[in-house]
């Protein structure tokens, strides 16, 4: 065996030594061997528990971390997080708003997509928006099919668990402004939560949605995402930009939505057609 083989097999062993102790720890974590709060044995401990070095160790600790399993604290340890709201996304949202447009305000105030995504009650939530115009870029005028400086309804929200400090998401979301105003209660935030949101809110100016494409796209956050949703290091986040089209076929909204990783869970189901017999 040649240097180079040695030294990738030793690379491997490295990398199952800490992928195991990585999956001891998590095991017991949700076992609830080690609480929500507690703090995780030291280093020193684990070092001598596991019989390997101390980076071994870190890259363990750093694989929970990533995962939102624990966090570090400067000076004290390191500690299991308090497991934080998971969002299951489907691909039936969609249609679930579409099917309450028409249901009356009553009906529809009584829950949204988060409360759907979350199974949160909506006394459980905070929610957050605020409103302005942009002139549309190079990129968003693309998918408008409009002319670079359009002015667009910018709109900014995040929701939350009240006793969670960081919010579920970061969305931005824009529709070309002379078009939201056929109906001038779009363009204030002070009527949001707006009950059936979006696809109500296009209800109202006689657009109805044909389909929802989505593009999802998982990277490192910005130092603002990261900050924002509170995310360890080493997490990822999914970039989503979510595009509704009109049964017109025009765009009509565009929204970017950045959702931590550690807590997002995306579900696809894809019918198939069944063989003719």
């Amino acid at each position: 065996m040649d240097s180079r083989q040695q030294t990738r097999t030793v690379v491997r062993e490295l990398a199952k030594q800490y992928e195991r102790i990585a999956d001891d720890l998590r095991a017991k974590i949700r076992a609830k061997d080690y609480s929500p709060g507690e703090r995780i044995p030291t280093e020193d401990a684990l070092k001598t528990h596991y019989k390997v070095s101390a980076p071994t160790i870190r890259q363990a600790v750093g694989v929970l971390e990533a995962e939102g399993l624990v966090h570090r604290q400067h000076g004290r340890g390191t500690f299991v997080r308090k497991p934080r709201q998971r969002v299951q996304r489907t691909t039936e949202r969609y249609q679930w708003e579409k099917d309450r447009v028409r249901l009356s305000e009553a009906e529809r105030g009584t829950t949204g997509a988060t409360e759907h995504d979350t199974g949160r009650e909506m006394s459980a939530l905070e929610f957050f928006a605020s409103y302005d115009s942009v002139s549309a870029n190079a990129d968003l005028a693309a998918v408008f099919e409009v002319a670079e400086g359009t002015k667009l309804l910018h709109r900014v929200y995040r929701t939350g668990i009240k006793t969670e400090d960081a919010p579920l998401s970061l969305i931005d979301s824009y529709m070309v402004h002379d078009v939201a105003a056929r109906n001038p209660d779009l363009l204030s935030a002070d009527n949001e939560p707006w009950p059936g949101g979006t696809q109500h809110q296009l209800y109202t100016i006689g657009i109805e949605l044909d389909h929802v494409r989505e593009e999802l796209t998982a990277r490192p956050p910005t130092a603002y995402e990261a900050e924002q949703l509170e995310l360890s290091a080493g997490t990822a986040v999914i970039a989503l930009r979510k595009i509704s089209v009109a049964i017109t076929g025009d765009v009509v909204e565009v929204s970017d939505v950045v959702l931590p990783g550690d807590r997002t869970v995306a579900v696809y189901t894809t019918q198939l057609v069944r063989w003719e017999d």
